[in-house]
């Protein structure tokens, strides 16, 4: 995974020798490249979008509930786009399930960007978000 970032660094910037040690951070920064762990919270945030968008196969679908509003409204209760968070599974291995990740990453993104209902528009602001809590 990170590999591949940095033969792709290698390959574009003709990084040879003692170069190859150096950071890759300011190239990747350059080429607008996310880190693999953003890149992939920005995959599962994408899925996520297109269950909760409904253009997701229904496999998926299955697996997200949206938060149900509480009778008493509290500032949370406002928000339609929560998603319900799975108690944390007993395994270690399925801490990793989509049906858990997804709704936890979900619901850490702002409000702005979850609420959007155009998938390129989603797909751009969801890019800047991640870039922006990496490189700022």
């Amino acid at each position: 995974k990170q590999w591949y970032q940095r033969r792709v660094r290698g390959f574009i910037f003709n990084v040879t020798g003692n170069d190859r040690r150096k950071s890759v951070t300011p190239l990747l920064k350059q080429l607008h490249f996310l880190p693999v762990r953003q890149r992939i919270k920005y995959k599962v945030a994408l899925l996520v979008f297109k269950c909760v968008n409904n253009l997701a196969p229904t496999y998926l679908l299955e697996l997200l509930k949206l938060r149900d509003p509480k009778r008493h409204s509290i500032r949370l209760d406002d928000d339609f786009f929560y998603l319900d968070i799975p108690k944390k599974p007993g395994f270690v291995r399925t801490c990793g399930a989509f049906s858990y990740v997804g709704p936890s990453i979900w619901n850490s993104l702002p409000y702005d960007i979850r609420c959007l209902s155009d998938i390129g528009n989603f797909k751009k602001s969801l890019k800047t978000y991640f870039y922006n809590q990496v490189y700022n």
